[in-house]
């Protein structure tokens, strides 16, 4: 029987590998805690005795980011979820991030979590969420669903927030690539008040370029799409000799991209947040991107990183 004095911070861990590839899955927040390819640590994890910092890895549902007061409407309802983010008056993040996930099945080179969100006062829907995570010869896949388990409508967002980096790159001298034509514009809680154009700004990445001292923590939209429907975020070293890619199925269609700024100690600055999201901030509040899952409807969405030049 476990310990619980030597009980991890972030609960069970589950180790997946092959072809090089190995990623860590924890029990709490049903997150990632590393991910590494040749010995090679892309992901700015955190250790298994350390209290995850900064929302790394985690899993952002049933809504990413911010939403304002915590107030928002959906039907008739009017509905009031707690102040996670107290010091800005803010609900952020979600309800699962905090949560113990149960193991679901696991094999060597891939591993199923599972979360039953029960209603609360705050958000009065029934969700069940599932999310394998495997790795390959492509890099680390993550595959999400959820369903609503209720019998009415309910309004849901999604989002990962993985911080990535490459060894021996400093965040200033990394070359990134963001497919988003425009930006959302934020207020001091760090809440839309707006979009605008990126292009012939400081905040077009829409070519890879250097990020030097550029402060980021910036939803980007409207992306330029791959051919699939889909669209990825790199991050490449100065001399085009590494590079990690962020990819994200059609089902995303923002990306949020953190510097880490506000982060203290050695986690400052350290890495970049690289966060597919279903919808920008305050959603539930402006409507913009916000799926409406019907009784017994399932979401489905994928996203993964590969490393390489």
């Amino acid at each position: 029987m476990e310990n619980a004095a030597n009980r991890s911070p972030s609960g069970a861990q589950w180790t997946i590998a092959a072809d090089g590839h190995e990623a860590v899955i924890v029990e709490v927040g049903g997150g990632l805690r590393a991910y590494r390819h040749d010995g090679v640590d892309y992901l700015d994890g955190y250790a298994a005795d350390e209290l995850c910092p900064g929302a790394a890895g985690q899993v952002l549902a049933p809504w990413p980011n911010r939403i304002r007061d915590g107030a928002y409407t959906f039907g008739e309802r009017s509905l009031q979820l707690d102040l996670s983010e107290p010091a800005r008056h803010n609900a952020i993040h979600g309800l699962v991030n905090w949560v113990s996930w149960h193991l679901v099945e696991q094999s060597a080179d891939a591993v199923t979590v599972g979360y039953d969100l029960p209603p609360s006062p705050g958000y009065p829907w029934p969700l069940r969420l599932r999310t394998r995570w495997s790795v390959g010869p492509a890099g680390l896949r993550v595959e999400h669903e959820t369903t609503n388990l209720g019998g009415e409508p309910c309004p849901f967002g999604y989002s990962m927030h993985p911080y990535l980096r490459l060894p021996g790159v400093a965040v200033d001298e990394l070359l990134l690539r963001v497919p988003g034509r425009t930006r959302v514009l934020l207020d001091s809680r760090l809440l839309p008040i707006g979009a605008t154009a990126v292009a012939g700004t400081e905040y077009d990445f829409t070519e890879p370029r250097a990020i030097g001292d550029a402060v980021l923590d910036v939803a980007f939209g409207d992306l330029v799409r791959d051919d699939d429907g889909g669209s990825a975020v790199t991050l490449a070293a100065p001399d085009g000799s590494a590079a990690v890619h962020v990819w994200a199925d059609r089902e995303f269609g923002w990306w949020q991209v953190f510097t880490g700024d506000t982060l203290t100690g050695e986690r400052h600055r350290r890495s970049v947040a690289v966060e597919p999201m279903t919808c920008p901030a305050d959603a539930f509040r402006s409507g913009k991107d916000v799926i409406v899952l019907q009784p017994g409807q399932t979401w489905r969405g994928a996203w993964g990183v590969r490393p390489g030049a």
